[in-house]
């Protein structure tokens, strides 16, 4: 990236500010502020992560992440500096983001309140794909003009701009610099509205109220979580596990081999049996003589529960991506090469079957399913970020590496409240921030058996997976 000359003079009256910030230490880690920055940032990003951080500072937040091998960069002799001396075990560069000198590979790069400061948030953005993957989250914050007179007025330390006037744009203008830069948009949301500490008043607005319109639009610092637009190969073909749970389908066993696709370089089907009395296992014993060409696996459920059956065929799987068939064939089989595209190609990291576009047959739904769909549809839109019509839809898919790295942000507490899965997946994702696609399926009235759900126990399990996936998710 070049630079003109008057690029050059404004980095330098920058960096000679931050510099003198250093030796004030008035810096980031010394306010409300910066500390609720924190909770957050360890909310969005696990321990034991590779992090690059743009414009560390001291390295404060970065070293608050723990991550497994930390990155931090920044311009400012100073900074750099103090950051070396106060946490040995991370790497400092002193170097500028617009000629970023890191190579390799990261799961998380950080730009907190540092696109305002930059000459060229463009070019920096671009410089990031030399050290991004797919499964990256590049996660930035940045001030609300909003509260530019006020911190102006305050003299918060850290926050007001007393040096080069900052950048002027808005969430609207930094999408679009995404979009040019080739990353994409996840979710965007607004964090603390008291940027001082004031005991009940500044849980109470900065947990709680802050989510909610029309208190969001006040929020001081804008948030945006988001992911490298890279294209697969068209000849990569990854491998696919469809699991299928089966309790008393045996009527069905026969259409769903007959009619699920091939996809991928490799396949298998593993069926998870639980406690049929209609003869469903010997059902699908038959129909694997019957398709000797096909990798298919059977296996006898100890546990109970459609999540428990997914569960134990998801620990069986070996393929690169995972798709959930339920064994009713309320959805056709045919279908699951839609959802093997989806995730195929990097259009989206996961995804979920919507019953509510085309026109359903009739007694297919009934209407308080509908209305409780309908109702946690909603909800897990607000919890997500990214719209969701169908959670209950059983039909979803995942890759396998990402079913593997929910396990290290999901409570246990969630196997007990979810008797599906649906949520306990949804859940996972959301905390992964995956990039979840919905993709339109015709639902069909079932043909053999009665559905396994109870409607109002499973209504009621449900209903406290959604509270506590509230305070778990958006409200910490």
């Amino acid at each position: 990236m070049s630079f003109t000359e008057s690029a050059w003079e404004d980095t330098r009256r920058r960096r000679a500010r931050w510099d003198e910030m250093a030796r004030l230490r008035s810096v980031k880690g010394t306010n409300y502020y910066h500390r609720r920055l924190v909770e957050v940032y360890r909310h969005l990003i696990p321990r034991g992560k590779r992090v690059l951080e743009l414009g560390c500072g001291r390295g404060d937040l970065l070293a608050a992440l723990e991550p497994s091998f930390g990155v931090g960069v920044d311009f400012s002799f100073e900074m750099v500096y103090q950051a070396k001396k106060l946490h040995p075990q991370l790497y400092f560069v002193q170097a500028d983001a617009h000629h970023l000198p890191v190579s390799g590979q990261f799961d998380y790069v950080i730009l907190s309140d540092l696109v305002k400061d930059l000459w060229d948030v463009q070019g920096v953005l671009k410089e990031l794909h030399g050290v991004v993957v797919s499964h990256t989250r590049l996660i930035l914050n940045f001030l609300n003009s909003l509260w530019n007179g006020p911190l102006w007025f305050a003299k918060i330390p850290g926050l007001a701009h007393d040096g080069p006037p900052p950048n002027r744009f808005s969430p609207r203008d930094l999408v679009g610099l995404l979009n040019l830069a080739d990353f994409e948009l996840l979710k965007k949301w607004g964090e603390i509205l008291i940027p001082f500490y004031l005991p009940v008043f500044t849980s109470l607005f900065n947990r709680y109220l802050i989510k909610c319109f029309p208190f969001s639009l006040f929020a001081l610092s804008h948030f945006f979580v988001v992911r490298p637009l890279t294209q697969k190969g068209k000849d990569i073909k990854p491998s696919v596990s469809v699991i299928i749970p089966a309790r008393n389908e045996a009527g069905n066993i026969p259409g769903i081999m007959e009619r699920i696709p091939e996809m991928g370089e490799k396949m298998e089907v593993i069926f998870v049996e639980g406690h049929s009395t209609d003869g469903t296992y010997e059902a699908i014993e038959r129909e694997i003589s019957a398709y000797p060409a096909r990798k298919v696996r059977l296996l006898k459920q100890q546990g109970e529960g459609k999540k428990d059956a997914i569960k134990l065929g998801f620990a069986y799987t070996q393929g690169d991506i995972l798709i959930i068939l339920d064994a009713d064939l309320t959805v056709a089989p045919e279908d699951l090469s839609r959802f093997y595209e989806v995730l195929s190609t990097g259009k989206g990291e996961f995804a979920c079957g919507v019953r509510f576009v085309y026109p359903r047959e009739k007694g297919a739904m009934r209407f308080l399913n509908l209305l409780g769909n309908k109702f946690f549809s909603y909800a897990f839109t607000f919890l997500s970020g990214q719209p969701i019509t169908d959670t209950l839809c059983g039909t979803k898919a995942l890759l396998r590496a990402d079913y593997g790295r929910m396990g290290e942000v999901l409570p246990p507490s969630c196997d007990k409240l979810d008797p599906f899965g649906d949520f306990s997946l949804l859940l996972g994702a959301t905390r992964l921030n995956l990039k979840i696609c919905e993709i339109p399926v015709r639902y069909r009235e079932r043909n053999y058996g009665e559905t396994n759900i109870k409607r109002f126990r499973d209504g009621l399990l449900l209903l406290r997976m959604v509270f506590f996936a509230l305070r778990y998710v958006k409200f910490f």
